[in-house]
């Protein structure tokens, strides 16, 4: 019966999410037009990473990734490019120079802006993860704009700031077998923090700043498996609008604060459907052949992408076309995957920052 419950409950606010979530859209667009941004700093974590963990440290850094773009691994957790590249494309400006790369990058390549996003971290702590969280990824760039040798507090106005971030923390949720009527306690504390966070670096100085909604956590290969990756998890997904329900009632009080509205959603959850659902009409977008099913893939459950045995050979399987293919592995996206959810996007993008 807990189980019921809490099933109506993620449906009720869902059905909100839905019929609610317009008025605050709207909210948020308000009085937003103004001169495109000329700088990027991320924040977040594989979706958005461009290569700041350590390459012993992540798979990210081992072939096939990066086959398609710059066709040899990256850091980037895709076969090519990432949200965070196809943001700064629209933008008119290079992707961001990671972190952890800054001091090989010339003054004027670091004007671009810079990536602050880790793969497997989250709001708060993730699981077995000793990489640094949002809150201190945020701390490393109050350290950068503190040093004043690279970034003026006269660039920070005419700069955007990216948030993608909130799976690893639902994924550590469940790792830790934590009780499912826990739940939506525990969304209101991430989006909570992520309230807070975007508030800290909008008094920062970046007067833009664009969060993410969560993507359809039920269409993830590592969830839609279980159909042969025919159909998503409806009841996961139910969850993941009362997460994005959650985030456009933060962003709206965000904007209430600091009027006009500097605070917008990127829906990353509606792209994804649209993206799924396409059958040739929506323009710039890729239709795939079942967008459900991953690229790359290990041969068995006891293997990832990427893997190999102590003689080198591969414990994994590539698609003949990454082109062909919305998800690269049982998380990710592939390059193209990216693509097609930034050419949705582009039109919110135009009307909110041109």
């Amino acid at each position: 019966m807990k189980s019921l419950n809490l099933f109506i409950t993620l449906f009720l606010f869902s059905f909100s999410y839905f019929f609610l979530g317009a008025e605050s859209d709207h909210l948020q667009h308000s009085n937003s037009k103004s001169l495109r941004p000329n700088r990027l700093f991320v924040f977040g974590d594989s979706y958005a990473d461009t290569g700041n963990i350590r390459k012993s440290l992540s798979d990210s850094w081992k072939i096939p990734y990066g086959i398609t773009f710059p066709q040899k691994p990256s850091g980037r957790f895709s076969d090519g490019r990432v949200a965070t590249d196809f943001l700064a494309r629209y933008l008119g400006i290079k992707s961001p120079i990671p972190y952890t790369w800054k001091d090989y990058a010339g003054k004027e390549r670091l004007l671009c802006g810079m990536n602050y996003a880790y793969g497997g971290t989250g709001v708060f702590k993730t699981k077995d993860n000793p990489l640094p969280n949002m809150t201190t990824q945020i701390d490393y760039f109050e350290r950068i704009l503190t040093a004043r040798n690279i970034y003026s507090p006269s660039h920070l106005p005419s700069s955007l700031a990216l948030v993608s971030v909130a799976g690893n923390d639902y994924a550590t949720f469940m790792a830790l077998k934590r009780p499912l009527t826990e739940l939506p306690a525990f969304m209101q504390q991430v989006v909570g923090q992520i309230e807070a966070n975007a508030r800290r670096i909008h008094k920062l100085g970046v007067k833009k700043i664009a969060i993410t909604s969560m993507q359809p956590l039920g269409c993830l290969p590592s969830i839609t498996v279980f159909t042969s990756f025919q159909r998503c998890n409806a009841t996961d997904n139910i969850s993941t609008n009362l997460h994005n329900y959650l985030l456009h009632k933060a962003v709206a009080r965000l904007n209430n604060e600091t009027k006009p509205s500097t605070f917008v959603v990127l829906d990353h959850y509606n792209a994804f459907l649209t993206v799924f659902k396409n059958k040739g009409p929506e323009p710039g977008v890729t239709r795939f052949g079942n967008p459900l099913e991953p690229c790359c893939v290990g041969i068995d459950s006891n293997h990832d992408c990427s893997n190999v045995d102590e003689k080198g050979e591969k414990k994994y399987t590539v698609c003949e076309d990454p082109k062909g293919a919305f998800f690269w592995d049982i998380f990710h996206p592939t390059e193209e995957g990216w693509r097609s959810v930034y050419s949705v996007l582009h039109k919110s993008l135009t009307e909110v920052w041109i």
